[in-house]
């Protein structure tokens, strides 16, 4: 078996292929035929009468699973492709879930503000695959909450509506809950962070992580927490990027996930040129400019949350750790920002 080459920078995480992918294989079989011997099937379990639902604990994932990250704590297992659910109503959360599960994630953000965590749950309970199979991170909008302690008491509310949701799809924790913007100023920032670590005291997450935080930011976080943050969800890409993000948050023991992969949300800033660029450099490795733009984002150490309402893009999505990038092709991308 040949793991996926992985150009990481960060020393403070490291990445592999899940054990799914064993070194050892005795039988002789290639790596397609090993991930397809190997998913989470219905174990046994009573499945809905559902056809999508069947579909998604049955299926053999159509790409090879995401290589897992083992975050700073030492302990959390992270996929670095995810699944992030946007602004649509339950039935198509739904739907979508089922879909992403089928094609082969297994790590999902269901943020707040898309509306539409119960549709969600319910197609995690709905699918038949095991739960400790998933990683769930919710999140938390609190940021208007100004002081310690109306941030604190804004954010426990969050926390608590988060739980409500999720428990509709029988979700008992989570295996992350993210605060989505930082407060004001310090004080309210640490107020919120509070509020995260008596849900974490109450087991209803397993770990803390924040998005659109600046390095100042974490670090008032960081400063009297308990807890730290090992997740920070930033825009990230080819189209935008902070040169020192990845490098800023790997020096407190954060690993970036990027949000708007592929520039869709940053107002046109993944330009035609940018995709140009990207899909020229693809065609010697058959693949597309946006199977270039997700795998920059890896080899730069980073890990993404992206969307799709097709199984194409699902798939071609997950389907970027068959490849690198060479160090030349990485400046040329790296500049285009």
């Amino acid at each position: 078996m040949i793991r996926s080459i992985l150009f990481l920078a960060l020393a403070s995480w490291t990445v592999h292929v899940g054990e799914c992918l064993s070194i050892n294989n005795p039988a002789g079989m290639n790596r397609r035929q090993v991930v397809q011997s190997t998913v989470v099937t219905a174990g046994g379990l009573l499945l809905p009468r559902t056809p999508a639902a069947q579909a998604a604990a049955t299926a053999t994932p159509s790409v090879t699973t995401a290589p897992i990250a083992t975050l700073s704590d030492g302990m959390t297992q992270f996929p670095l492709a995810s699944f992030g659910l946007q602004i649509y109503d339950d039935a198509t959360a739904y739907q979508l879930t089922l879909l992403a599960l089928e094609v082969g994630y297994r790590n999902f953000f269901a943020s707040v503000l898309a509306g539409n965590q119960r549709g969600f749950a319910k197609a995690v309970r709905d699918s038949g695959i095991a739960r400790s199979d998933l990683f769930i991170c919710g999140s938390v909008v609190s940021n208007r909450a100004a002081g310690y302690d109306e941030a604190k008491q804004a954010t426990t509310k969050g926390w608590k509506r988060n739980m409500e949701a999720f428990g509709v799809g029988g979700i008992d924790y989570l295996d992350q809950i993210m605060l989505d913007y930082p407060g004001p100023d310090c004080p309210s920032i640490q107020g919120q962070w509070a509020a995260f670590e008596d849900m974490h005291s109450q087991k209803l997450t397993k770990t803390l992580s924040v998005s659109n935080f600046s390095a100042e930011q974490l670090d008032c976080v960081l400063k009297d927490c308990k807890v730290k943050p090992l997740v920070n969800q930033l825009p990230y890409g080819v189209g935008y990027h902070q040169p020192a993000a990845v490098e800023e948050n790997a020096k407190r023991g954060i690993l970036v996930q990027a949000w708007a992969p592929l520039g869709k949300s940053l107002g046109g800033r993944f330009s035609s040129s940018m995709k140009g660029t990207c899909a020229n450099i693809g065609k010697k490795y058959g693949k597309s400019y946006a199977q270039v733009a997700l795998r920059w984002i890896v080899q730069t150490g980073a890990s993404f949350t992206t969307q799709s309402k097709s199984k194409q893009h699902f798939e071609e999505d997950l389907n970027i750790f068959d490849f690198s990038l060479t160090e030349e092709e990485m400046v040329t991308l790296s500049a285009l920002a």
